[in-house]
């Protein structure tokens, strides 16, 4: 019996030892390297300089970084400044992208809690009734107590592969809050020189009107006086309300152009009004920029460090895929004590101990596996012609605006120069109408063109300005002066 015992102790043991030593295989084989392909950011073709000819390009340097982070404190509106202050601060836009990082950075500690065992406590009472013939008597108590634990060994690194995700998508977050800080920098300002547009173009309409309503006058005393005829009224007096007539569609703008800066900082529409309802100058901008290299792009804009930051999360969950290929090896242990009453529960004696390792391999799943493997890697395809589109895109639009701006300064020049000879002919026509030189419709031609040249004139001085809060839009310029990188984000109040 005794020798009996032996052989089967001794073939248990050497089980045991085949079973420890296949796990510290696994464990050693699986542990040196985390399935699925390593991030690697992809190597784009970027050219050395911008194709417009108007670009004054220069290596970025960290006066150029510094000065696109605060790009719109160059348009010295300290007006504007306050009400950009104000939109950083309240704007809902931000808040909603705030929301969503601190939702992915909590993503990411559920996905890093995998790492660590799992601890539980389980405590039960049953009653149970027999029938009145049974031996066991009438009724019947049990209580139990359990304390389990389990952890499952990252030997293949699919968990690591899954933190690795989600920490790329917390990044994607960041970028994301970025990019909504940007287009809320680019609007406030763009709304702001429109309201300031308005306003000019307001005035120089209502200069015109003051000026026709004397023109109008003066027919009329002339065809009092014999001077003139019936025709020359009817003729200033439409020149007079035409004019008039474009009153309400200029303060229609005004109004909604108001209205977009009170949401953008959060307030209900007309809560700006009063504020701004002073006619102020429309910002003055520099002529000669320094707006850096295409390459630049790469680390400016936020919406293409999101693409690259949602490819390094897609690159990652091929090998959480990856993993599910590969057997997974788990620990697990529970102690429990039982008892026929609930007070004799710590001191009956009666308990029970269980552990020991386990492995699972799914070896068949009809193929789903494979298959998720290839969904993934599909989708990591399209995160890349993403990325890759959105730096084009960017490319794009910094192209676009530069030569918008500069021929928007060429328009503004032939403007200037339009309105000053505009000027000097209705002067001019005037005199000569009022001497009796000339024929009335000399002088309805040159008011209406010194008008016309007036208000595009104005509208240039504000799209000159607007062009080039586009360019540094397109540019990425912003989201680092309030959202800087490094020992706390600004944006969020959290440690990064």
């Amino acid at each position: 019996m005794n020798r009996f015992c032996n052989k089967r102790c001794k073939s248990d043991a050497i089980a045991h030892i085949a079973l420890v030593s296949v796990m510290l295989a696994v464990i050693f084989i699986g542990g040196c390297a985390s399935v699925g392909p390593d991030y690697a950011r992809p190597k784009l073709s970027m050219p050395g300089q911008w194709h417009s000819k108007n670009a004054e390009s220069s290596p970025s340097g960290k006066g150029d970084v510094q000065s696109l982070a605060s790009w719109w404190t160059k348009l010295n509106d300290p007006k504007l400044n306050g009400l950009i202050e104000k939109a950083v601060a309240n704007n809902l836009d931000l808040k909603k992208a705030k929301a969503k990082i601190r939702e992915a950075r909590a993503k990411r500690g559920v996905a890093e809690a995998d790492f660590f065992p799992t601890l539980s406590s389980t405590t039960s009472a049953t009653w149970t009734k027999y029938s009145k013939d049974s031996v066991a008597g009438t009724t019947g108590e049990l209580y139990s107590s359990s304390f389990d634990a389990a952890w499952e060994l990252d030997i293949f690194g699919g968990v690591r592969r899954s933190v690795e995700a989600y920490d790329a998508d917390l990044g994607a977050s960041e970028e994301d809050l970025r990019d909504t800080l940007v287009t809320l920098l680019s609007e406030t300002a763009l709304n702001y020189i429109e309201v300031r547009t308005y306003q000019a173009r307001l005035a120089a309409t209502e200069e015109t009107i003051r000026s026709q309503e004397d023109t109008y006058q003066l027919t009329l005393w002339k065809e009092q006086a014999g001077l003139s005829d019936e025709l020359a009224v009817r003729q200033a007096k439409y020149n007079l309300e035409s004019s008039r007539s474009k009153l309400p569609a200029l303060r229609t703008g005004l109004d909604s152009d108001m209205n977009n800066i009170a949401v953008l900082l959060g307030e209900h529409p007309g809560k700006v009004h009063e504020e701004l309802k002073e006619t102020g100058p429309i910002p003055t901008v520099s002529v000669t920029l320094a707006i850096g290299v295409p390459a630049d792009i790469l680390r400016q804009r936020p919406d293409v460090r999101r693409a690259e930051r949602q490819l390094a999360a897609q690159t990652a969950r091929i090998g959480v895929a990856e993993a599910e290929l590969y057997p997974k090896l788990k620990l697990s242990g529970s102690i429990g004590l039982e008892a026929t009453a609930l007070s004799n529960l710590s001191t009956s004696g009666l308990w029970s101990a269980t552990g020991g390792p386990s492995i699972t391999w799914a070896i068949f799943k009809g193929g789903s596996i494979r298959q998720n493997i290839r969904a993934q890697t599909a989708l990591q395809e399209q995160y890349i012609v993403a990325y890759e589109s959105a730096v084009l895109s960017a490319l794009k639009e910094v192209e676009n605006a530069l030569v918008a701006y500069a021929e928007e300064l060429k328009h503004r020049q032939t403007l200037t120069a339009a309105v000053s000879a505009a000027d000097d002919a209705a002067k001019l026509s005037q005199i000569k109408y009022e001497a009796g030189l000339t024929d009335f419709m000399n002088v309805l031609d040159a008011q209406r063109s010194l008008l016309s040249y007036r208000d595009e004139l104005v509208q240039s001085e504000g799209a000159v300005v607007s062009d080039l809060v586009r360019l540094y839009k397109a540019l990425g310029g912003g989201w680092n002066s309030m959202a800087g990188e490094g020992k706390k984000d600004d944006t969020t109040g959290e440690k990064k």
